[in-house]
């Protein structure tokens, strides 16, 4: 792990290196791709925010660079600001990733929060957006079923080996946006790379999993009687894309993508070759940011260390006191954080609570 800048902290931005993870379907792109170091193979997931205990994030820049984010949250809660609901061991209530989807995902669905509250030692459940940065042309992902079942059919079918016979089978295309809600049977399908927000939680119940051996040749187990009790057994409206509006400014231009009472993102393009202010953007201190780079490369000042709409000379006056982001990587803004300054071109993810 690299720090790449040594100079920033308090409540300053700061990159963040992820928690890796090797499931069964994932591939290769998140290190060919998007430049993750990890001897893990293959990598399925990449935890690029997160504060859970299962793959807490590490700070990878500035004074704290090899702390656990949560630790240094622990210490600094006004970074988290006053809107996000507060978590018991002083975390994040969110959590982004980025997926590679190489070989199809189980077909499971999440419990919403009472459930998950009640039955998985007060975890919170799991409401989740996908931004989908690549797909196949031919890349599909599972939401919800085709037709109205009864947990009887369910499990005839799953016994039975034809459940597929009964999901809901959506085509997916770059830049495409999907809600899964709580209780919604659901599946990325290969050949597809998301971003994806959601609450901080990790309980899924896994309900079918292609009779695949994992790399020990067994079976994942199964979560049938947990999934049955959550999920929607209703035939699912066949999701549609949200309208979405460019809003443009001198160098940038913004669009929400999705806004819930977890998390709002929003997908910001930069492009501009003088830095530009983001005064749209400053943190307050009712919360936080993540900014994740989907696509490019940029640069990020504070404030006073480049002029606005400054040339080379601003380049050159803010070295050693920027961030360099290209594609893949995360930074956290705190709450209360300096005014920021962008150069470059590239596209980001914007989420906030």
């Amino acid at each position: 792990m690299t720090n790449r800048n040594t100079s920033w902290n308090g409540n300053r931005p700061f990159l963040l290196h992820p928690a890796c993870k090797d499931y069964l379907w994932g591939g290769r792109r998140l290190k060919d791709d998007f430049s993750k170091e990890t001897g893990l193979t293959p990598l399925a997931e990449t935890w690029e925010c997160s504060t859970h205990p299962d793959g807490p994030s590490v700070i990878a820049s500035g004074s704290e660079a090899g702390r656990t984010l949560l630790s240094v949250l622990k210490e600094h809660p006004d970074y988290i600001g006053t809107s996000p609901l507060r978590m018991p061991d002083g975390g994040l209530p969110v959590m982004v990733k980025l997926i590679d989807a190489a070989k199809d995902l189980s077909v499971q669905v999440h419990p919403d929060d009472d459930y998950a509250a009640e039955h998985e030692n007060g975890s919170l459940g799991k409401t989740e957006m996908w931004y989908v940065v690549d797909a196949k042309p031919d890349a599909k992902l599972v939401y919800g079923f085709s037709r109205n079942m009864t947990e009887r059919l369910v499990r005839q079918s799953l016994a039975k080996g034809n459940i597929e016979r009964y999901l809901q089978k959506v085509p997916v295309h770059k830049d495409d946006v999907f809600v899964i809600r709580p209780g919604t049977m659901h599946g990325i399908g290969a050949g597809t790379l998301v971003a994806e927000i959601q609450e901080s939680s990790n309980i899924t119940y896994r309900v079918y999993d292609y009779d695949r051996l994992d790399k020990d040749g067994k079976k994942r187990p199964l979560h049938i009687e947990k999934a049955l009790e959550v999920a929607d057994l209703g035939s699912a409206a066949r999701p549609r894309q949200p309208i979405r509006t460019l809003r443009y400014r001198p160098g940038w231009a913004s669009e929400l993508l999705y806004r819930c009472r977890y998390f709002q993102v929003e997908r910001i393009l930069i492009n501009t070759e003088r830095v530009r202010c983001m005064a749209d953007f400053r943190t307050d201190d009712k919360s936080f940011q993540i900014w994740l780079c989907v696509d490019g490369c940029g640069v990020v000042f504070e404030d006073g260390c480049a002029q606005e709409d400054g040339g080379a000379s601003g380049l050159q006056q803010a070295e050693g006191q920027a961030l360099r982001i290209f594609r893949g990587d995360c930074m956290f803004v705190p709450a209360s954080s300096v005014q920021l300054k962008l150069h470059g071109k590239a596209q980001f993810l914007r989420v906030t609570c």
